[in-house]
């Protein structure tokens, strides 16, 4: 068995930790910023925020042609700090959080899927983070 390829996107978000944290966690605010390109939405999210509990996302194209659920469950939440993630198919997921002054950079490293490319995986994952970005800076 070969070893999965780690992918890592960051931003730096111009707001505190505390706000940070919230607008990624909260349903929400989820479906506000959970998107790679203005063609897709995520409609619904359901966060239960503790080691041991389930994440689910249900993103979908805006014209009704494609959807699917992106889940997850918590293996490890420190507040404020990070969290670990097994993802639905089995991949692992790390999210930190580091607080820069008023500013909060954003880390994720997750492992890539053997579907797609790896450059088009980043390249998704990023998208979604920089509207993660844009949307905690306009609030």
């Amino acid at each position: 068995m070969s070893t999965p390829v780690t992918i890592t996107v960051s931003a730096l978000v111009n707001a505190p930790v505390e706000k940070v944290w919230d607008v990624w966690f909260t349903p929400e605010h989820i479906t506000q910023w959970n998107a790679a390109s203005d063609d897709w939405h995520t409609p619904t999210a359901t966060v239960n925020l503790r080691t041991g509990g389930t994440f689910t996302s249900r993103m979908e194209a805006k014209d009704g042609s494609f959807g699917f659920d992106f889940s997850g469950t918590y293996d490890v939440v420190k507040t404020h700090e990070h969290v670990s993630i097994t993802m639905g198919d089995g991949r692992k997921w790390t999210v930190d959080f580091t607080a820069q002054g008023d500013s909060t950079l954003v880390t994720e490293a997750f492992e890539a899927e053997s579907t797609n490319p790896i450059e088009m995986q980043r390249g998704g994952w990023q998208a979604i983070l920089d509207n993660f970005k844009n949307y905690t800076e306009s609030l």
